[in-house]
């Protein structure tokens, strides 16, 4: 019997379903993505200094990663700060434009 994930998995029209922590390419593909726009200042002194930009206009990024990410992207990845991550990486949903952009920009598999 075949499992009814693989059997929804292989319907027309379904949405494909990505895992973001074997993922990580949102948080991987631009230095210039992971920006504050509607915070509060009460969410932004929650994030640690470590890993904002020095103009605190976003996360710091090394090169394009965030330095928020570890692990190895495509593999296996986590938010350090996921209780408290910006709006903008809430906003990120998997499947959605911002996603697969992102995964098309580092060849990642986008169906």
């Amino acid at each position: 019997m075949v499992a009814a994930t693989t059997l929804a998995s292989c319907q027309v029209g379904i949405a494909p379903v990505f895992d973001c922590q074997s993922c990580g390419a949102c948080c991987s593909y631009s230095a210039e993505w992971p920006r504050f726009s509607t915070e509060d200042d009460a969410q932004l002194d929650r994030i640690p200094e470590k890993y904002v930009a020095a103009d605190l206009s976003g996360m710091r990024c090394d090169g394009v990663r965030c330095s928020a990410l570890s692990g190895e992207v495509g593999k296996s990845t986590a938010c350090t700060i996921y209780e408290m991550r910006p709006d903008v990486c809430r906003a990120c949903m998997p499947g959605d434009d911002e996603c697969l952009m992102a995964r098309r920009a580092l060849g990642f598999s986008t169906v």
